[in-house]
């Protein structure tokens, strides 16, 4: 029996991910064999700043219908918004409350290209080291021995990591897509789609060495990697941030869900730093109006606002000084907000 939602936004771990229904025949994977569930970054010791953001994420109910969703549809998740709005700490809350473990993440940059996030090969390395078996063993020594150990100079990637055949589906946050290549959307759409890809340098080498074991992304473990192709059986949770700043290929976009984040609202913001601060006061209560106020006139984020109620409350300053602080830790961080909401619209 399938159960809607299955992402409730609580932040209380679950098994719902367990009751998700088979996926659309179009969005089905075989890959195999499975991969037990990814370790979970509490009980690993996860950085504590985004064990905090997963536990005190805040969603709105459109983000939790977008993100069952996508999850529903085996589809990433486009999440545009501006900066401070919550967008790449959605995959953290996301992963604990359905127990996905440790998110996977893959920041983005002009430079950035689709086997950066697939998977790295240090040929060098590997010339190195069959150089120094060629030494030690004879003239045929060092290319079997390079070509039988090509996987310890062979590491995943966050989306290659993903795509492994998990029996849940891993948690694969794509930060800051906007800034990268104008090519890489393109080339991130075989990939999604299709759910696999192929390591050339394993593909050769699989006449005498089939299975490779394979250094995974988050980990030093390593995992079977069979006549060098990934596919995945759980399509990952795939989480794509953009600040707005370029459009995307309409077949890129017609493959997402997308959800478009908005400045918090004054509820929504007391609920914020209610959720990472604790209760409000009436001086949290005056800076909560510093801040809308300063907003209607430029571009804020959430975070500034926490930083300027954390400190205000640290450093016991009298009222002259703290506003004149808050005010410190909130200047505009780009273009007006009128032009931001003209783009929305």
């Amino acid at each position: 029996m399938s159960l809607w939602p299955v992402y409730t936004g609580s932040s209380a771990p679950h098994d719902g991910i367990d009751a998700l229904p088979a996926p659309p025949p179009w969005r089905a994977f075989d890959g195999g064999p499975p991969l037990p569930p990814a370790r979970d970054e509490d009980a690993d010791g996860g950085a504590p700043g985004r064990v905090h953001r997963a536990r005190t994420y805040q969603p709105t109910p459109e983000t939790v219908q977008l993100v069952n969703a996508a999850l529903y549809l085996r589809r990433p998740l486009l999440v545009t918004g501006p900066p401070g709005s919550g967008k790449s700490s959605l995959p953290y809350a996301v992963a604990r409350e359905l127990g996905l473990g440790r998110v996977l993440r893959w920041n983005v940059t002009s430079r950035t290209t689709l086997t950066d996030g697939l998977y790295r090969y240090d040929p060098l390395s590997r010339l190195y080291a069959a150089g120094r078996a060629g030494d030690i063993g004879g003239p045929d020594a060092g290319e079997a021995t390079a070509e039988a150990s090509i996987e310890d100079h062979l590491r995943l990637g966050p989306l290659g990591t993903a795509l492994l055949p998990y029996e849940r589906p891993r948690v694969l946050l794509i930060d800051e897509i906007d800034k990268s290549d104008l090519d890489l959307p393109n080339d991130l759409l075989h990939i999604l789609e299709e759910g696999q890809y192929e390591i050339p340098e394993l593909v050769r080498a699989a006449r005498s060495h089939p299975v490779a074991e394979v250094m995974v992304a988050d980990s030093e473990d390593r995992v079977p990697v069979r006549h060098g192709e990934v596919r995945c059986r759980a399509f990952p949770f795939v989480v794509l941030t953009s600040n707005g700043e370029r459009e995307f290929p309409p077949a890129f976009l017609r493959r997402c869900v997308r959800l478009e984040l908005r400045r918090p609202l004054r509820e929504q913001l007391e609920d914020i730093v209610r959720a990472h601060l604790g209760e409000l006061d009436e001086r949290d209560h005056a800076l909560v109006d510093t801040f809308l106020r300063r907003g209607s006139a430029g571009e804020l984020a959430t975070d500034q606002l926490l930083n300027a109620i954390y400190l205000t409350r640290a450093s016991g300053l009298t009222a002259p000084s703290r506003e004149s602080l808050a005010e410190s830790l909130m200047p505009y961080l780009g273009r007006a907000a009128d032009c931001w909401d003209a783009d929305d619209a």
